[in-house]
């Protein structure tokens, strides 16, 4: 789901059984090196699990936060920092953001 032409929100790009029911990372892959080549980041602010940044070109930040709970100010102030320096960067980088499902943090 596109926020805005910048900002893209998603559930947990997945492999093996869950790929079935959340996004296949592969998929995901190919779609921001498509649409996006060289001009993406992806952000996990997902706690509970995290995956290879090879699928992305490394361009992966994680930020914990717990299912269901309030993200610390520091790393909300750590998140927004490291957005605005991306976006700022050039005005082609877009950001992919997700959780587990992709709705909740």
């Amino acid at each position: 789901v596109f926020l805005t032409d910048r900002i893209i929100a998603m559930s947990f790009p997945s492999s093996g059984k869950q790929s079935f029911y959340r996004n296949p990372i592969k998929e995901v892959a190919r779609f921001l090196d498509t649409k996006h080549p060289d001009h993406y980041k992806v952000y996990n602010l997902c706690s509970e699990k995290g995956y290879d940044p090879k699928y992305f070109h490394y361009r992966v930040e994680r930020i914990f936060i717990d299912d269901h709970n309030v993200p610390a100010l520091q790393d909300m102030l750590k998140f927004t920092a490291s957005v605005r320096a991306w976006m700022s960067q050039d005005e082609k980088n877009v950001i992919a953001i997700h959780c587990k499902g992709g709705k909740g943090r």
